[in-house]
């Protein structure tokens, strides 16, 4: 997915870009400014730490808390098969694991996301994401990780106040081992959705940094 990233941006014409990405994309963007040195000049993620820093440091806390790290990455079609069978109350209790409003998603986010719950390859796409994170995602990490390949750019490291991150890590200084570049950031006041629940404070720390 990180070289497809870069070939689209190819594509469209940009030899260098920033990057700012979310939960699942930023860890793609992540591996994208890992293998793309010359090319991500800003990097922003929200709401994560390094894929191989949760693996390898899952608790019992860890484990409650994002138990669907370990239930999507089962062998087809297990997982699959039981969001299918149920996809409306499945979205809707996993994006309320914390207090929240529940009218946090746009109407027109929210209709996206609920037609997507529904369609079978979609979910097939997201388990596949997760399964992918706890096998090849791993091997590419520790190879980069042993070869002391770390993001070049500065970074922007941003995560939600009610959310688990915060509480599990110290994201600032988890961060700063996997970038030789400077990592600013810290929380907003959210929960895990940061860019719905707080919109123009998460455009404004952006607007900063990029």
């Amino acid at each position: 997915m990180a070289r497809d990233m870069a070939e689209l941006m190819t594509v469209l014409g940009h030899a260098e870009f920033a990057v700012v990405a979310h939960d699942r994309g930023a860890r793609v963007a992540h591996r994208l400014a890992i293998d793309n040195p010359g090319r991500v000049t800003r990097l922003a993620v929200m709401d994560i730490v390094p894929t191989i820093e949760h693996f390898e440091r899952t608790d019992m806390a860890f484990a409650l808390g994002y138990y669907h790290w370990f239930w999507f990455a089962q062998p087809h079609p297990f997982p699959e098969e039981l969001i299918n069978a149920a996809p409306s109350t499945w979205f809707h209790a996993h994006t309320a694991r914390e207090p929240k409003n529940p009218g946090f998603f746009r109407q027109e986010a929210l209709d996206d996301y609920l037609a997507a719950a529904h369609d079978p390859a979609a979910i097939a796409g997201m388990c596949e994401d997760y399964r992918a994170a706890a096998t090849i995602d791993l091997v590419h990490d520790r190879i980069s990780r042993s070869a002391g390949a770390r993001v070049q750019c500065p970074m922007l490291v941003l995560w939600g106040a009610k959310g688990r991150i915060g509480g599990w890590y110290d994201p600032l200084t988890l961060w700063r081992e996997y970038c030789a570049a400077e990592v600013t950031g810290g929380t907003v006041q959210a929960g895990h959705y940061l860019a719905e629940e707080a919109p123009g404070e998460v455009l404004e720390r952006l607007g900063r940094f990029v």
